[in-house]
C-alpha cells in the first residue's frame, strides 16, 4: 500500500503549479475583473460562463453548480484521480520528488493506477516511435506514410509509431520497464494469450492518443498487411484512463488554435487531422472510432467560449457513410451556441487525398465555412421525398419544419423558413412561416424541448432530436441575498478570506453567533479552527488550504471556495477595498449584533418587571445601558470603537 505523501511536499506542490495554468489546459479562460478568470465550467453544461478561478488564492469556483476547490481539486475530479494520483501528477509537471511517510517511497509500486497506466502509454508511444524512425520491418509503415505525403519529420510531430509482427515485442519490453501482466492487461496495451499476454497491436502502423492535457490514453492502430485478419482500424479497448466517447484526437495539439481563434475543424480519421494541421490548419481534430457525440461537444464548449461567432467546420467524406455522419452531427447542433457548418471536398476527396491532388491551399480553403449545417440536412431531408407531389410537399414540410424551428437565430429561422419553402415548391410561403413559428413557440413552450412528434413527423427527425439538455440543479445552501443582514455578513466574510490583513485583529473576535445564516455561521467557525484571520495575513496560501479542510462538510466547503473567489462587491461612493471599506463591514455586522441583543435585553427586563430580584434587574439595566454606549460608539467612531 502507498505510503502517505508528505504535507509539505504537499504544499510544495500546491505552490509550484499555478492554478490558471493547469485550468487552462481544459478551458478558454478570460478576464472577470479584480485578478480573477472566467470561463465554461467544464463539470456542468452552461451557455455562459460562470466558473472563475482566482490566481492569487489558487482557488476555482463555479457559481453555477458549486464545484469548487484548489488546484488538486481541479485535477482530481477533471480527470477522476485520487488525491495522490493528483498530487503526483502535478509533481511530475513540476518536477518535484515526493517523500512518501509509512515506509518510504518505492516509484514502482506507490503510484495510483491512473498514473501507472499513461506511464506505460507513454512509453509504448516512444517505444513504438523508435521502430518507426529506426526499425527495417518499419518499411512498409514508412512507405504508407510516404504515400500520403507525409514524410519522417511529420510523423515525429504527430508521434506516429509502428508495432512489430511478432506476439509480444512490446509486452516484454514493458515488463523491462518494471510494468507488471495485470497493469498491461488494464492498460490494454496488452491482451491474455495462451501462454501469457501478448502486444494487443501487431504488424500497424500506431498513432497515439492524447487526452487534452497531453498524455497519451490510448493509440489507434491501422492495418498494413493483408495477413492481418483484424479490422482496417484497431483501437485501445475502454480503460480506466480511455473512453473513445470522451476524446478527440489532436485535441492536445489544437486546443490553443481553437481557442484562440474560436474555430474548430471535425474531420473524419487520423490522417485527415495530420494533413490540415501542415496545410495550417491547426484546429482540425477526429474522433477515435466513434461518431461525433455529447461528450466531444462538452470539450469543444469549453474551448470556444461557446459564443456566437465561434465556428465549428465538419468535414465528411460525400459518400452516404459520410452524409450520414453529418446528419448525426446536426442531431447535437442545438448543443453548441457556436454556428456549426460542412465542407465536403470536390469529387468527396477527405482532406489527405486533397492534400495530396492539389496541395495545402486547398485543405486550407476546405476548412473556410461553406454550407450552414442545418441547410445540408434540410437538403438531405427534401431529397427523400417526391416533391413533385402534393402529399410529398406535406411529408417533407413535416419533417423539415421542425429543424428549421431550432434554428437559434430568430432572423435566421424566418430566412430559412422562406427558403424552404423555395425549396419544397411551396409557393404560399407565409404558410411555412407561420407553420415554423408555431413549432419555435411550441419549442419555447416546453422548455426547449420541442413539440411532441404529430402525425407524419419521424420521432427521430422531429425538433426533440435536437433538444439541448436540462441544466445542472444549483447545489449548496440557498441564501436570500437581498436581505441585508446577510448580504454584509457575506462581504465580511469575503474580506476575511481574501483580505484577512484588513479585518485582523478585530474579525477573530468576532462570535459564530454575529453570524445570522447558519453557512456563514460555518466558515466563520472554519475560519477559527484555521487560526483566525491572523493566521491569514502570514500565510494567505495555506490560511484557504487550512480553511477548506477546517469545514465539516462539502456544502461548507463550496462555501468557502465560493467566497474566497467570489469578487468584493464595493458600494457606491466608495472607491475601494480598504481599510475603510473593511471597517464599514466590520462595524455593521458588530452593531447589527449588538442591536440583536439589546432587543433580547429589553424583553427580558419587560418580563422581570417590577416583581423581578432586585440584583438581577440592576445586572441587566447595567448590561443594556453599557450596550447602548457601545451601540452609540460604533455609530459615532465607526471601526475604532471595535
Amino acid at each position: 500500500m502507498a505510503g502517505r505523501i508528505n504535507d509539505e511536499d504537499v504544499k510544495a506542490v500546491r505552490d509550484a503549479v499555478p492554478i490558471d495554468a493547469v485550468v487552462s489546459e481544459y478551458l478558454q479562460l478570460r478576464n472577470a475583473g479584480g485578478g480573477n478568470l472566467k470561463g465554461l465550467c467544464p463539470f456542468h453544461d452552461e451557455k455562459s460562463p460562470s466558473f472563475q478561478v482566482s490566481p492569487s488564492k489558487g482557488l476555482f469556483h463555479c457559481f453555477g453548480c458549486q464545484e469548487g476547490g484548489d488546484t488538486l481539486t481541479f485535477v482530481m475530479k477533471i480527470d477522476h484521480l485520487t488525491f495522490s494520483e493528483a498530487v503526483e501528477r502535478l509533481a511530475a509537471q513540476a518536477g518535484i520528488t515526493l517523500r512518501y511517510e509509512e515506509g518510504g517511497y518505492n516509484p514502482a509500486h506507490q503510484r495510483g493506477e491512473r498514473i501507472r497506466l499513461v506511464e506505460a502509454h507513454k512509453a509504448a508511444a516512444q517505444w513504438y516511435a523508435e521502430q518507426l524512425a529506426g526499425g527495417a520491418e518499419a518499411d512498409t509503415g514508412r512507405a504508407f506514410l510516404a504515400d500520403r505525403g507525409f514524410d519522417q519529420a511529420a510523423a515525429e510531430h504527430f508521434g506516429v509509431g509502428y508495432s512489430p509482427q511478432g506476439w509480444d515485442h512490446l509486452t516484454r519490453y514493458l515488463r523491462g520497464k518494471g510494468f507488471s501482466d495485470k497493469e498491461l492487461l488494464l492498460s490494454g496495451l496488452s491482451q491474455e494469450g495462451r501462454r501469457g499476454p501478448i502486444d494487443r497491436f501487431r504488424g500497424r502502423l500506431m498513432w497515439p492518443i492524447r487526452d487534452i492535457g497531453g498524455d497519451v490514453v490510448g493509440f489507434g492502430a491501422r492495418k498494413l498487411y493483408e495477413s492481418d485478419n483484424g479490422p482496417k482500424y484497431l483501437n485501445t479497448p475502454e480503460t480506466a484512463i480511455y473512453r473513445k466517447s470522451q476524446v478527440l484526437y489532436g485535441i492536445d495539439l489544437a486546443k490553443k488554435d481553437i481557442a484562440k481563434s474560436s474555430r474548430a475543424v471535425v474531420v473524419e480519421g487520423y490522417t485527415d487531422v495530420m494533413a490540415c494541421h501542415l496545410a495550417g490548419v491547426t484546429t482540425a481534430i477526429a474522433t477515435c472510432g466513434t461518431a461525433f457525440g455529447g461528450d466531444h461537444i462538452k470539450i469543444l464548449r469549453r474551448l470556444l467560449m461557446d459564443n456566437g461567432s465561434a465556428r465549428v467546420i465538419f468535414t465528411f467524406d460525400g459518400d452516404a457513410a459520410g452524409q450520414k455522419a453529418a446528419l448525426r452531427a446536426f442531431e447535437d447542433d442545438q448543443k453548441f451556441a457556436a454556428e456549426t457548418y460542412i465542407a465536403i471536398a470536390p469529387d468527396g476527396m477527405d482532406p489527405c487525398d486533397l492534400r495530396l491532388a492539389k496541395g495545402d491551399d486547398a485543405v486550407a480553403d476546405l476548412a473556410e465555412p461553406r454550407t450552414p449545417l442545418f441547410e445540408f440536412a434540410l437538403r438531405q431531408i427534401t431529397a427523400r421525398y417526391d416533391l413533385d407531389t402534393p402529399a410529398g410537399r406535406a411529408a417533407a414540410l413535416d419533417e423539415a419544419a421542425p429543424v428549421v424551428a431550432r434554428i437559434k437565430n430568430s432572423g435566421a429561422q424566418h430566412e430559412v423558413a422562406v427558403q424552404l419553402a423555395g425549396m419544397l415548391g411551396i409557393l404560399d410561403t407565409q404558410f411555412v412561416v407561420k407553420r415554423v413559428a408555431q413549432l419555435a413557440r411550441w419549442a419555447r413552450e416546453r422548455g426547449g424541448k420541442g413539440p411532441a412528434p404529430g402525425p407524419g413527423r419521424p420521432r427521430q427527425g422531429g425538433a426533440e432530436a435536437y433538444a439541448a439538455p436540462a441544466p445542472a440543479a444549483p447545489r449548496g445552501p440557498a441564501l436570500t441575498l437581498r436581505n441585508p443582514v446577510f448580504a454584509t455578513e457575506r462581504e465580511l466574510l469575503k474580506l476575511a478570506l481574501q483580505r484577512p490583513e484588513l479585518v485582523s485583529p478585530a474579525f477573530d473576535a468576532y462570535g459564530m453567533d454575529e453570524f445570522t445564516a447558519p453557512p456563514y455561521a460555518a466558515v466563520r467557525q472554519a475560519v477559527l479552527e484555521a487560526g483566525g484571520a491572523e493566521f491569514g495575513v502570514q500565510d494567505p496560501q495555506e490560511y484557504l488550504v487550512r480553511v477548506r479542510e477546517a469545514a465539516p462538510d462539502d456544502t461548507v466547503r463550496a462555501m468557502v471556495t465560493e467566497l474566497a473567489v467570489e469578487a468584493i462587491m464595493v458600494h457606491r461612493g466608495v472607491k475601494d477595498v480598504d481599510e475603510v471599506y473593511a471597517g464599514i463591514q466590520l462595524v455593521a455586522v458588530r452593531r447589527r449584533a449588538v442591536e440583536r441583543r439589546i432587543r433580547d435585553i429589553t424583553g427580558r427586563l419587560t418580563r422581570l418587571g417590577s416583581q423581578g430580584d432586585p440584583a438581577e434587574l440592576a445586572a441587566v439595566q447595567n448590561e443594556l445601558w453599557v450596550l447602548q454606549q457601545y451601540d452609540q460608539a460604533l455609530r459615532e467612531h465607526g471601526a475604532g470603537a471595535l
